[in-house]
């Protein structure tokens, strides 16, 4: 069967944030931005290391994959404060923006989807956030940088209560598009949250290695850059399109 639609990811597949070297002057500026935005004055180093060995507590998913929502981390990280709804909002945008002022779109993400769009293929975007932090937040930074409007559907963990690889984001774009697992491919960077969680939704999986990565999965179709994936779905349709004289000759 010809693929009908392409599921993306979205961190250092379509959009590029900072590496894992860069993790914890984020993750400062992240709580340095909380508190300003608490009123408080910044840390003296003592506190300030203190706050950051808390927060690197936080830093981990819930082991059945259930999403576990940036405003209850901050809740938690905050407890001394009195957060009411409208506080706990901005603290989670104030956390975000320092992530955010990160992103770098691939120069080759909205000319493969429009490629894409139009062959006819459905396209959507399937990610999990940092944190639990909110799709409507990420949805905002989509359409910043054109995306938003360049697929056909969006799925964030945090919309569906489970994050990759469950298969239940996954899922839930291929309801929205309209195709069946089978008719479908996904693209992502990560061997677990992409590739072993698109084979659990029963996705054909192709892992977007832009370099060297010490756990390719066996057996896994492997594209070096956004415009190869692209080579290889027109092949497979081609393929799948060709009459059985044409596939012998």
């Amino acid at each position: 069967m010809p693929i009908r639609a392409v599921l993306f990811d979205l961190g250092n597949t379509l959009v590029s944030y900072y590496q894992p070297a860069d993790f914890m002057p984020i993750l400062r500026r992240s709580l340095n931005a909380c508190l300003l935005t608490l009123g408080h004055s910044p840390l003296g180093r003592e506190a300030q290391t203190t706050l950051v060995h808390q927060a690197l507590e936080m830093n981990q998913e819930r082991a059945d994959l259930a999403v576990w929502p940036l405003e209850e981390r901050l809740r938690v990280l905050f407890s001394h404060y009195t957060l009411d709804t409208t506080l706990t909002e901005r603290l989670c945008t104030a956390f975000l923006e320092p992530i955010f002022s990160t992103a770098r779109v691939s120069r080759d993400a909205l000319p493969v989807l429009a490629s894409l769009k139009r062959k006819g293929v459905k396209t959507a975007i399937v990610s999990n956030t940092p944190w639990g932090s909110s799709g409507h937040a990420w949805r905002s930074q989509l359409a910043r940088h054109g995306l938003l409007t360049a697929v056909d559907a969006v799925v964030f963990c945090t919309d569906v209560g489970w994050r990759k690889p469950h298969p239940t984001p996954f899922r839930r774009a291929l309801e929205i598009v309209g195709v069946a697992a089978k008719d479908a491919v996904f693209v992502g960077d990560d061997p677990v949250w992409d590739i072993e969680g698109a084979n659990g939704a029963g996705v054909r999986p192709i892992l977007l290695a832009t370099r060297a990565h010490p756990s390719n999965p066996a057996q896994v179709t492997v594209a070096a850059s956004l415009p190869d994936v692209l080579t290889k779905i027109e092949h497979w349709n081609s393929t799948a399109n060709a009459s059985p004289q044409r596939a012998l000759a």
